[in-house]
């Protein structure tokens, strides 16, 4: 793919003419029925559904097979523990979530805490060695979740807001070409 021009000179001067700072309709619809669920301290099947669809549409076989009671008692202990990686580890163990599924969960109930991992910023960091194993950016594993959420550091809300550049880089210019001209800044 040839290299199209950039009309950017750094990184600072695309965020501040480009970042969009309102979200998707669909997706800041969702989070504001989510609002709520921090302080509940639990989601409910449905609202399960729903994050997981909104990440996953493909899996929907695999992650309806969990019950109420299953997501409820879950949930609970999700929302309960302060530690990331047991948030990870339980999330991964209901059947049709991924890491990157259930670090959408953790988005759409906190956005001001947690980013989506998503394949391509995990390729671009990848390539710009700041993380590790995993050139591909495919099923990730817990430890590639605490390296991200490591990377992503506080506050967390502009290092999505940076992601979100870069996956639209990466969209427009192609892998390669954004890479490139981040290499240049």
């Amino acid at each position: 793919m040839p290299l199209r021009a950039v009309p950017y000179r750094s990184l600072r001067t695309l965020l501040r003419r480009e970042l969009l700072t309102e979200e998707h309709a669909g997706t800041a619809d969702l989070t504001r029925r989510l609002a709520h669920v921090k302080a509940a301290g639990r989601f409910t099947r449905a609202e399960f559904l729903a994050m997981c669809r909104w990440k996953s549409p493909r899996s929907r076989r695999h992650y309806e097979r969990n019950t109420a009671a299953t997501i409820r008692r879950v949930s609970r202990a999700v929302l309960a523990t302060r530690n990331e990686r047991e948030r990870m580890i339980l999330l991964i163990a209901l059947p049709g979530v991924s890491v990157a599924t259930a670090s959408a969960i953790l988005t759409l109930i906190d956005p001001g805490r947690y980013g989506v991992l998503d394949v391509r910023c995990w390729q671009l960091l990848f390539r710009i060695r700041s993380v590790a194993g995993n050139a591909r950016g495919r099923a990730f594993t817990v430890s590639q979740w605490e390296q991200y959420l490591e990377r992503q550091g506080r506050p967390r809300k502009v290092a999505y807001a940076i992601a979100e550049v870069v996956i639209g880089l990466v969209y427009i210019l192609g892998l390669p070409a954004a890479l490139w001209w981040l290499g240049t800044r």
